[in-house]
């Protein structure tokens, strides 16, 4: 039976599967998302079909849950949310979101976003989620600060990227 708290209206978040392969293999290699998943080289599908087999690792197990956006009438995989870092003893976790291109600016991250936070409060007993997004990623900044998250801090020069460095901000929700 699927949690209820993984069920949103448009979409639902899911364990991955080893019938998302390539799904995953086109995200993970897919050179426009590398600045945020701290990718420098692209992964083989024999690297990635063993990642899939080793998935079904729990949270306090893997300190991290990796979990698959797909539309909720036709099934079609649309993107990732992963909590990671994840900390029982400090009750916190980093959370990162990444929309394929075709399925982006249609509302996917915000109720994935929404719904992966209600979970982490409700079922993980997190107090805090943090995310890190680079300065110049207006849409991310846009969309963590509309589902309540908070700047908290700015981190200089923290990422290298195309020639140059860029600063990363901190946002965070913490569960009141």
């Amino acid at each position: 039976m699927k949690s209820m708290s993984l069920c949103g209206q448009k979409m639902n978040l899911r364990a991955l599967e080893p019938e998302d392969l390539e799904f995953l293999f086109e995200i993970e290699n897919n050179e426009i998302f590398w600045e945020v998943s701290h990718t420098q080289a692209p992964f083989s599908k024999y690297v990635l079909k063993q990642y899939l087999e080793n998935a079904q690792l729990d949270i306090f197990e893997a300190k991290q849950l990796r979990l698959l956006i797909e539309d909720k009438k036709t099934k079609k995989q649309m993107g990732m949310i992963d909590l990671f870092d994840f900390n029982p003893q400090h009750r916190r976790a980093g959370i990162g979101i990444l929309v394929h291109p075709k399925f982006q600016e249609k509302g996917v991250a915000s109720e994935a976003l929404e719904m992966i936070v209600k979970y982490a409060f409700s079922k993980l007993n997190l107090h805090q989620l943090y995310a890190n997004i680079t300065i110049g990623n207006l849409q991310s900044i846009s969309l963590f600060k509309k589902n309540k998250f908070v700047k908290v801090g700015e981190k200089k020069d923290w990422i290298f990227s195309e020639g140059k460095f860029k600063n990363e901000l901190l946002f965070q929700l913490i569960n009141e």
